[in-house]
C-alpha cells in the first residue's frame, strides 16, 4: 500500500515514524461522534491496518478533548426517515469502536485528554493500552438522561473495570479523573497533560521496536483466553504459538534464539531484542 496518508472529513491522520495518530477531528463539538465520523473512523482503521509503515496506532482527539460521546442530534436526527442510512451509521459506530479496534492487528494506544464521555469509553477499552492526562474527565452520564449506556458501553466497562466501579459510575453518573482512572486500572497510567504525548510515545516506540507478528499474536492470545477454561486455553495457546512460529515473516523467534544462544548479545530481562 502507498505511504500516502488518506484525507477524511472528520478524522485526521498524522505520522511519527512507525506510529500513526488517528485523531477524532470535531474539536468544536469536543469530538462528539457524528455519522460521518463513524464512517471516517472505519476507513481510517482499515487504511492503518494495511499500511506498511504503521506499526502502532494511537487513538486520540483534536482540540484538547478525547470524545464527548455521541452527537445525539446528528446520530439520531440527521438520517431520520432514512432507515438504510441509519443502519449503515449504526453498524459503523459499532464496527470501529469495538469490532475493528479490539481485533486490530497492530498495537493500539488510547491517548485520553479532556473529556471522555459515554460512547467514548468503548474505544478506550477496545485499545490494547490507554494513557490519560491526570486531569482528564471521564463520565457515564446516560443515567441522567433516563437511559442506559448505549451500544456496547455497559458491556465494555465490565471488561476492564471492577464490578463495583462499573456499577457505581454507571448508576450514579459521577465523573472521575485521569488519576482515578489509573488507580482503578481503567487506564494503564495517568500523567500531567503536558507530558501526555511524550509518555505515549515512550510506549509506542517500545512497541514499534518489537516483532509485529509477536505483538499481534500475543495480544490476541491474552484477550482471547480470558473467557476460556484452563484446558481450552492450553489448546488455544499451543495452536497460537505454533501458528506464530510458522507464519512470522520476520522469523523473530529464530533471530532471538540465535542472538541469545550463539551470538550472546541478547539477555532476556536485561536488554531489548533488537529487530533489524
Amino acid at each position: 500500500m502507498t505511504d500516502d496518508v488518506i484525507t477524511l472529513e472528520n478524522v485526521k491522520i498524522e505520522r511519527d515514524g512507525g506510529v500513526t495518530f488517528v485523531i477524532l477531528n470535531r474539536p468544536e463539538k469536543r469530538n462528539a461522534m457524528s455519522p460521518q465520523l463513524h464512517l471516517d473512523m472505519c476507513e481510517a482503521l482499515d487504511w492503518a491496518a494495511d499500511d506498511d509503515q504503521t506499526r502502532v496506532v494511537v487513538i486520540t482527539g483534536a482540540g484538547g478533548n478525547f470524545c464527548a460521546g455521541q452527537d445525539l442530534k446528528l446520530f439520531f436526527r440527521a438520517n431520520e426517515g432514512n432507515p438504510k442510512a441509519m443502519r449503515k451509521t449504526g453498524n459503523a459506530s459499532q464496527a470501529w469502536r469495538w469490532d475493528k479496534l479490539s481485533r486490530f492487528p497492530k498495537a493500539t494506544i488510547a491517548m485520553v485528554h479532556g473529556y471522555c464521555f459515554g460512547g467514548g469509553f468503548t474505544p478506550v477499552i477496545a485499545c490494547d493500552f490507554a494513557i490519560a492526562a491526570d486531569d482528564a474527565t471521564f463520565g457515564l452520564s446516560e443515567v441522567n438522561w433516563g437511559i442506559i449506556p448505549g451500544g456496547l458501553v455497559a458491556w465494555a466497562v465490565t471488561q476492564i473495570m471492577g464490578y463495583r466501579d462499573a456499577i457505581y459510575y454507571s448508576v450514579t453518573g459521577d465523573k472521575f479523573s485521569g488519576k482515578e482512572a489509573a488507580a482503578m486500572k481503567f487506564v494503564n497510567k495517568s500523567v500531567p497533560v503536558a507530558n501526555l504525548r511524550d509518555e505515549v510515545m515512550v510506549l509506542a516506540r517500545k512497541l514499534e521496536a518489537k516483532s509485529p507478528s509477536a505483538v499481534q499474536y500475543t495480544k490476541e492470545a491474552v484477550r482471547s483466553v480470558r473467557g476460556m477454561s484452563q484446558d481450552q486455553a492450553y489448546d488455544y495457546l499451543e495452536c497460537k504459538s505454533n501458528a506464530l512460529k510458522a507464519l512470522d515473516p520476520e522469523k523473530g523467534r529464530e533471530k532471538a534464539m540465535k542472538m541469545f544462544l550463539d551470538d550472546k548479545v541478547f539477555k532476556p530481562g536485561l536488554g531489548e531484542f533488537k529487530r533489524d
